[in-house]
């Protein structure tokens, strides 16, 4: 038997995987069910083959939900072999971050050897968001795992030209496009760049090498969509938040142009988001219904969790949309100092979008000037040219060219993209960082001007964790703590580190005592992330936008966490455990559906909780138009349909069939379903003397802000029956 040889590296790695296990498992059972919208999604996949494979959404499979399905198939797995539970349902995505930290860290020691590995490794592990999202059911992180194996096959097919690798990378790109859709081809141009420019075969072999690859990838890719495409929409769900029901829609409509725009930004999501949220498109791009400031803050309080009915609709209930009330914890927009970031074009384009006073702020910006400086470095160490010619300039190439469009997507889109979509950019960023480290190194060792590359990268990392740390310092007393630690621990090794240099020593005369300083100062960059990173352990993360960081910690959100999004409530306290049991004893043998509303977020909580259909009728946002008026009729007719929620918040696109179930219907006692009958109203009240005639005309039509009433339509069946 062969003995295990027990090194330095192995016990760092091992370290660094426990930390990144700890961040990503540990009291996961705080987090509920997460994403109640895609929790209800996994329920039903769970019941039926036909809703696994199309990913319905409700168990009757009459809508899907607006992603495809490999990341949801993974959930939907653990589900079956431990459980339908909140943890059962979060594993895949805490296991996906895990094994990203493993693999980053294979990938750079293959490229600049172990100590660049490790510290990538570390730095990924502890990212905030990339932690955030490893305890969600969102799938970013489950898409990251796979766009690291691309990139692990890449690096072999770069140093061998094997196209076999090529085509094995490319393919693993297109189950990542079945995975989160457009956002996997965000490598794209690190996979293509880094192969072109190898020198390991002819550049006629690479040119063919990547047109095969290609055909993998659209093929690949396009697979799941073109399969359920070609199924007839009657033998199939409806495919949620596409305007004509097929796939190929979504991936254009929904999940492709709506999400990238570099054109004027609205205050409040940017293009795209006004046809989802109202069913049509603002032409400024600001939420329909929402009043903003010049500066892109929201100027009024749109209502709450708690003042929108029983079910809270779609901008305060689970799913995507998120939470209209300020910060990702619920906090609002007049009592944190913050531009709250929902949308991309929620908070103002730049270069500095990342850096500045908003709640982008502390989820990922820890190691990016170190990334910054550590490219330049290594540029200038490898002497970089276009001729990739060695693993580790193929490694500068690829990790930068992953990193850059993430950059300049999060720095200026500003299509529709949620903050949570930042763990995208952890991977180059740690890889980059990783590799510099031993770059500004190796050029500070050679002394001369090249040599202040890294006590400056040291200088502006510390400098920029400064400034992130002042946006705490009211709201958050261990903000202090950690300023004083980054002064102590990172700027002034970096200065000595300067007085170093300016004083001619040369490395062997004061080598430990630098190395020394650098070790400190990279304690000093490690630490805030790390204690933001730790937050998790403790704090539930917001289940529709998971985020980490100080912003977790902060005093201003410490009793809203979850806030209200997306939040699976204790059945005791559940405002929905009256109205389900009133809806379940009185459910007739014919019927198909337990309850019909206008969007998925007022379904979520019931399918997750009972395992009934519920009717989605416009689908995510209520947008979608699924049924006709004639459709629905002949449902109830047949009794397939008998209680219909109308009002709250939702989409125009079935106020034809609502308006209709109000003629025909008859009206529940509120009395009967709820306990919040009185707090709506009296909320509601709130609401109108709080805004002007036409901001309430707004939120009245754009965001379908009205009173819920339950319609009872067995009446409407009998009389149907008797003719």
């Amino acid at each position: 038997m062969k003995k295990v040889k027990i090194t330095k590296e192995g016990i760092a790695l091992c370290i660094i995987v426990l930390i990144s296990a700890v961040l990503n498992f540990f009291n996961l059972s705080i987090e509920g069910y997460g994403n109640a919208y895609y929790a209800s999604a996994v329920k039903s996949m769970t019941m039926s083959l036909k809703n696994f494979f199309f990913v319905s959404f409700d168990p009757a499979g009459f809508v899907t939900i607006d992603k495809p399905p490999v990341g949801f198939w993974l959930q939907a797995i653990s589900a079956k072999i431990f459980g339908f539970s909140g943890v059962s349902i979060l594993l895949p995505s805490a296991a996906a971050g895990v094994i990203s930290v493993i693999l980053i860290y294979k990938i750079v020691k293959r490229q600049f050897g172990s100590i660049s590995a490790l510290l990538s490794a570390l730095f990924l592990s502890i990212t905030p968001i990339f932690v955030a999202v490893s305890r969600n059911n969102t799938i970013d992180n489950i898409l990251i795992m796979f766009l690291l194996l691309a990139l692990w096959a890449l690096t072999i097919a770069a140093e061998k030209g094997k196209i076999k690798y090529l085509i094995i990378s490319l393919a693993l790109v297109g189950v990542g496009f079945n995975v989160k859709m457009v956002e996997a081809y965000l490598v794209i141009p690190a996979i293509y760049i880094t192969y072109l420019l190898t020198t390991a075969v002819s550049i006629k072999k690479r040119l063919i090498h990547l047109v095969c690859g290609t055909l993998v990838l659209v093929v690949v890719s396009l697979s799941w969509a073109f399969i359920v495409d070609l199924v007839p929409a009657s033998s199939r769900p409806y495919v949620d938040s596409s305007t004509n029901n097929t796939v190929m829609e979504l991936i254009l409509g929904h999940n492709g142009t709506e999400r990238l725009s570099f054109g004027s930004q609205g205050s409040n999501g940017g293009p795209g988001v006004g046809r989802h949220m109202s069913g049509t498109s603002s032409k400024n791009g600001n939420m329909p219904g929402v009043p903003s400031s010049k500066n892109g803050n929201r100027s009024g309080n749109p209502p709450s969790a708690s003042n929108t009915g029983m079910h809270g609709g779609p901008i305060n209930q689970g799913g995507p949309g998120g939470n209209m009330q300020g910060g990702f914890n619920g906090q609002s927009s007049n009592s944190s100092k913050f531009q709250t970031a929902m949308f991309g074009g929620t908070v103002t384009a730049g270069l500095t979008r990342l850096f500045l006073g908003n709640t982008l702020a502390d989820q990922v910006v820890w190691f990016i000037p170190l990334a910054i400086f550590g490219f330049i470095a290594s540029v200038l160490k490898e002497k970089l040219r276009l001729s990739l010619d060695n693993k580790k300039k193929q490694a500068i190439v690829m990790w930068f060219m992953w990193f850059l469009p993430e950059f300049i997507y999060f720095s200026f889109n500003t299509g529709t993209w949620h903050p949570y979509y930042l763990t995208m950019f952890a991977p180059p960023t740690a890889a980059l960082a990783g590799i510099g480290i031993t770059s500004l190194w190796e050029i500070y060792k050679e002394g001369g001007f090249k040599a202040y590359l890294l006590p400056a990268a040291l200088l502006i990392s510390g400098a920029s964790q400064i400034i992130m740390l002042s946006y705490f310092m009211t709201s958050l007393d261990i903000a202090k703590v950690l300023m004083i630690l980054v002064i102590i621990l990172n700027i002034l090794p970096a200065v000595a580190l300067v007085i170093f240099n300016i004083t001619g020593k040369t490395i062997g005369d004061l080598k430990n005592i630098k190395r020394n300083a650098v070790s400190l100062a990279l304690v000093g960059i490690i630490i805030t992330p790390l204690v933001g990173s730790g937050a998790v352990l403790i704090n539930k993360v917001n289940n529709s936008m998971p985020v980490a960081g100080l912003e977790l910690l902060s005093s201003n959100s410490k009793s809203k966490i979850g806030g209200g999004m997306g939040v699976m409530p204790d059945k005791e306290n559940s405002s929905n455990l009256k109205l389900i049991n009133f809806l379940k004893e009185n459910k007739t043998t014919s019927q198909k559906y337990l309850l019909v509303v206008e969007n998925s977020n007022s379904a979520s909580e019931i399918i997750v909780s009972t395992g009934e259909s519920v009717m989605s009728l416009g689908g995510f946002l209520g947008s979608d138009k699924i049924l006709t008026l004639a459709q629905f009729k002949g449902m109830v007719k047949k009794g397939e349909i008998r209680y219909v929620m109308t009002g709250g918040m939702g989409g125009n696109s079935s106020s034809e069939i609502m308006n209709w179930v109000k003629s025909v219907g008859k009206k529940v006692s509120t009395r009967e379903y709820s306990n919040q009958s009185t707090k709506s109203s009296t909320a509601n009240k709130t609401l109108d003397n709080n805004t002007s005639k036409s901001d309430s005309k707004n939120r009245s039509f754009g965001m379908g802000m009205n009173q819920e009433q339950l319609y009872d339509l067995k009446a409407y069946t009998d009389s149907s029956k008797d003719k």
